[in-house]
């Protein structure tokens, strides 16, 4: 797909959701767009009287097939901030190109939001950390061997987007505002993309280890390039889910993680809506 066809199918895809967007929010224009990823769908719980759009019926959205991923688009207020919640995203190892995990933030950007959140489960490399905390991402490290911006320059995109300060320093300072004010635990680490789906072998941990990261995911890091190429300020939490491979002896299940998130999910619904009411 060239350049010109991504620019339409994002158009076509923006275009579907505006009129859907005026009947919920009026005249008001969404703040912020919040990525509920693996297990933590239910993030939009807490966006209030949401108007909810099936991914299916937007077209070129790309269909999440991972348990965990709703597949839907809620519309709605969260802490009288008016938001676009993102139940559910494609990951590189579903298939196609990254340009196509980064569908979703080129229709965000041509809404006009300016912010985007993004949660997701990841593994915990530090074994001083547990599952079931939440990591605040400083910064990450894109190990997929791919990226969205590979390609053709779609619409005003800047092509060689600066990613020294990926995650918004004043968006990670009212996410960690809001943790203290609740008096959750924040970790705050660096997070490691993988392609995936297979985890990660013990060696491949020790080697991530060696290069600084704390935790590590199969999601993201696509988004977040996509959004500072379209000027949009980022800021990420993960849910730790598990210890990564080789820290305990138990072997790794999907299953289990998603388990882990609906232990923690109360606690990540409101660091999201606190965080989220102060964007505004």
């Amino acid at each position: 797909m060239n350049s010109e066809d991504i620019s339409r199918a994002v158009d076509n895809a923006a275009t579907a959701l505006i009129p859907r967007i005026k009947e919920r929010l009026g005249n008001d224009q969404p703040v912020a767009a919040v990525t509920m990823g693996s297990g933590l769908e239910r993030l939009a719980d807490v966006i209030l009287d949401p108007l909810e759009v099936p991914y299916s019926e937007l077209p070129g959205w790309p269909n999440p097939t991972v348990p965990g991923h709703a597949g839907r688009v809620a519309i709605g207020t969260l802490g009288g901030t008016p938001v676009i919640g993102l139940s559910g995203r494609v990951h590189l190892y579903e298939g196609g190109n990254a340009g196509r995990t980064a569908f979703y933030v080129r229709v965000m950007g041509e809404l006009g939001v300016q912010i985007l959140f993004l949660s997701n489960a990841a593994g915990a490399i530090r074994e001083d950390w547990q599952p079931g905390e939440l990591m605040l991402l400083t910064d990450h490290i894109n190990l997929t061997g791919n990226s969205p911006l590979i390609g053709p320059v779609v619409g005003a995109e800047n092509r060689f987007p600066d990613m020294t300060v990926a995650y918004d320093a004043d968006l990670c300072d009212i996410v960690r505002t809001a943790a203290a004010q609740q008096g959750m635990t924040l970790r705050e680490g660096i997070y490691a993309a993988v392609h995936g789906p297979a985890f990660e072998t013990p060696a491949e941990i020790r080697m991530l280890r060696s290069l600084g990261a704390d935790a590590v995911g199969m999601s993201t890091v696509p988004e977040v390039i996509t959004a500072r190429a379209l000027g949009i300020r980022c800021v990420a939490v993960s849910c730790l889910t598990n210890f990564a491979a080789g820290l305990v002896e138990r072997p790794l299940d999907h299953i289990e993680l998603l388990e882990t998130t609906r232990l923690v999910e109360k606690d990540f619904q409101r660091l999201v809506e606190f965080s989220v009411a102060r964007f505004a």
